[in-house]
């Protein structure tokens, strides 16, 4: 297949590693990837704050820029990201009609069909719940809000990582609690999302896990930052950045983290200084 990856601004920006992984992943698998140039935020953050009409420029630029994919030029577009892609699919074409584009709204919708994230194209599209990876440290994973809530994507990423050769995966305690960043909600209801995050962190610490996994950086970027300050020993890795890994090219993680066979798989304070 050619894919076409949408990066998403935040792991374009602050975490590009999880997007290369998605690269190295899909490449792995014998697919195409292609990575418009563009391409640059999905317009959810203006959305979701109520700037709708300040929103149409940028929705515009995201459908624009992902249109051939409704021409069938590629076969799908990935976004490493549950938020990014409910966003496209459920709020895009709504904002081109409310500015009256409905040439465009339709567009959206074409290009919304086409838009998978990753967990949802590697199961629902390729057919896949094992892709080869290795990685062989003690895991757990969290189900993002609106991965959860808004695209309704079940079980698969855990089905992926159960597939995963040499994982501890280990059960996240209310693991669909949400951990307290909402985009802007952190910066509007700053005591509210700090709660939230020190019961997440205290349930990652708990099950002993080296690596804390999601669908979504932004959230990753907060419960990471949390157990980087309480020095947990705790790393914040992507979905795709543990699927791609494998014993040839295996995902780094940083001193101090051991492997489930090794002498100390669970975190340590030494991982952070």
């Amino acid at each position: 297949m050619r894919i076409a990856l949408a990066a998403t601004c935040i792991a374009d920006t602050l975490f590009p590693d999880a997007p290369r992984a998605v690269v190295r992943l899909l490449e792995r698998l014998g697919h195409e990837v292609v990575f418009p140039s563009g391409q640059a935020c999905c317009g959810q953050m203006h959305v979701n704050t109520g700037y709708t009409a300040e929103a149409v420029g940028v929705v515009r630029n995201h459908v624009t820029t992902f249109a051939p994919v409704a021409d069938g030029e590629w076969d799908a577009v990935v976004i490493p990201s549950g938020s990014c892609a409910g966003s496209v699919r459920h709020q895009s074409a709504g904002v081109c009609r409310r500015a009256g584009l409905d040439a465009l709204a339709t567009t959206a919708d074409a290009v919304a069909a086409r838009t998978y994230e990753l967990s949802e194209l590697l199961v629902d599209v390729l057919g896949l719940t094992d892709v080869g990876a290795w990685f062989p440290h003690r895991v757990t994973y969290h189900p993002t809000c609106h991965s959860l809530r808004m695209l309704h994507v079940g079980d698969r990423p855990v089905r992926l990582l159960r597939a995963v050769e040499g994982i501890d995966l280990v059960e996240l305690p209310e693991a669909e609690s949400c951990c307290g960043f909402g985009g802007t909600f952190a910066l509007k209801n700053a005591d509210t999302s700090a709660a939230m995050l020190a019961d997440k962190t205290a349930h990652v610490r708990s099950t002993g896990a080296a690596v804390v996994t999601a669908g979504d950086m932004s959230c990753l970027m907060h419960i990471g930052g949390g157990l980087s300050r309480q020095q947990a020993g705790v790393r914040a890795l992507h979905l795709a950045e543990v699927l791609a890994s494998t014993r040839q090219d295996p995902t780094p993680l940083p001193r101090g983290v051991f492997s489930t066979s090794g002498a100390a798989a669970g975190p340590t304070a030494e991982a952070v200084r």
